[in-house]
Parts: C-alpha cells; structure tokens; sequence
C-alpha cells in the first residue's frame, strides 16, 4: 500500500479490507474547510488504489456529527483554497461515485449542508437513530445545484427534494429512512457493529463485479455531473454578491439574515 500522508483533517485507518476516512474536526461539528477536501480526495485515491480495500466507509469524528456541510469562518465570498468555489467540492462528489468500491456513510450525527450532499452521493448510507438530515443553503446564501438537488430527488422524490432544499427542515433518522436517503437505521450503540456486517459482506464479494455494477448504476445519472460542473460557476458568482455574503455574515453573528436588501 501507499505510505499514507500525514493527515491534519482527517484519518485514515484500515479495518480488515475496509477502509474508514474520518473527517476529523469533532469541534467544528466536522464542518469542510479546502484543506479537508484535499485530504479526502487524497484519501479516497489511496483507497480506491488499494486491491486489499473492497468497501470505504465515510464518517465524521465524535458523536454529535457525520459532517456539517462548509466551515462558514472560512467563506467571505469564495472559500479559502483551490477550486472553482475556493476549494474542489465537485472533485470531491466525482470521486465518491467514480472510485470503484462502494463506498458506506455512517452517519453519527449530523449530516446537514454539504455533510447531506455527501450521504448523499453514498453508495449506501446507515444511520444511528439519533442522526439528523436536513438541508441549509437558502438560509446561508449557499446551495448545491447539481448533485444536491438533482440527485437527491432520485433518491427521495422531487417534490421532497425541494421541501428539503426550500424550507431546510431537520430530518430524523426514520424520517430520512422513509424517504430513501438512508438504508439502515440502527441504536447508536450498535452502529459500528452494523457498519462491520456490511463492510464484512462486501468483502466476500467480487470486486470486479461490484466496481461493474457500481458503473451501471452511476450511468443512470451521469448527466447530473454536467450538471453540477455547470451550475458551480454560477455558485462561485453568487458567492461574490451582497446577498450571499450577508448569509455568511448573519450565520457567523448569530442572528436572522436580511437577503432581500440587497437584491437587485
């Protein structure tokens, strides 16, 4: 295997032939900054590269999170790194469907903003009954048009893709089941036993055959990245507004944003 970079955001650690990449900001409810993404590309490669790996698990640090979506303190207009938006979301997005293993989201919390978007595009996703799903876009000057609309309303419909999407309510974990956003959904306590079972399984199971099928099914959709790759360009324009930035603003200060002064 690849001697493993020193990682700062994340870990990376090998259980049997599965893979488990934690996003590691406990602290900051493992909101993405454009270092953490460039580590899970980074980590995603090495596993997807790795003939010994047959399944990867995406999980956050701790017990309150799966992932929060973008670290706000880091967004003034474009986020703090490379990438058309300031860090590599869509390269990112692309390597969770296009790394031919499947790949699991163990959702131990929360998983709102870009943390949802990420469950998401999960081949599989198993939740602890106290996990919570929801969107928040809108409400910050922010959304994911491509994979985080349009894909999900694969998942859940379309007509509960844009409720979720426009009025960014929470979701339980049975609610998110019920949908379809999620697989599984099993007590706290028992959620890496869970995880266990299905990364066990996978493992009896061809590669070869999963990697084909995994291409099939993500054919269905592909026109999604064309998509996504299109709409982030208007993204990275609507972060340079007025409007947007006062999402940022309001979120940080902790108060009620007021978009539509700056409307034109």
């Amino acid at each position: 295997m690849t001697d493993l970079p020193t990682f700062e955001d994340i870990i990376y650690e090998k259980r049997d032939r599965a893979v488990w990449i934690i996003i590691n900001r406990p602290k900051l409810y493992n909101a993405f900054r454009a270092k953490t993404i460039d580590e899970l590309i980074r980590a995603f490669q090495i596993a997807g590269d790795d003939k010994g790996v047959s399944s990867i698990v995406l999980t956050g640090a701790g017990d309150k999170a799966f992932c929060t979506g973008g670290d706000q303190s880091a967004h003034e207009g474009q986020y703090d790194g490379r990438g058309i938006v300031g860090l590599p979301i869509d390269e990112f997005q692309s390597i969770i469907r296009d790394v031919p293993k499947p790949v699991i989201a163990r959702v131990n919390g929360f998983a709102i903003g870009g943390g949802n978007v990420f469950a998401t595009l999960c081949d599989l996703t198993i939740a602890a009954d106290t996990a919570v799903f929801g969107q928040v876009g809108p409400k910050v000057g922010s959304v994911d048009p491509g994979w985080g609309t349009a894909l999900l309303a694969r998942h859940v419909g379309d007509k509960r893709a844009r409720e979720i999407w426009y009025l960014n309510e929470r979701y339980s974990a049975q609610q998110a089941y019920e949908m379809g956003l999620v697989n599984k959904v099993v007590p706290t306590a028992e959620l890496d036993a869970a995880v266990k079972i299905w990364t066990d399984t996978l493992a009896e199971r061809s590669p070869t055959a999963l990697a084909l099928a995994k291409r099939s099914f993500n054919a269905d959709s592909e026109n999604i990245r064309g998509i996504s790759m299109a709409a982030l360009y208007s993204v990275k324009l609507f972060y340079e507004t007025e409007e947007s930035k006062e999402g940022v603003r309001a979120f940080n200060e902790k108060r009620k944003p007021d978009f539509h002064k700056y409307v034109k």
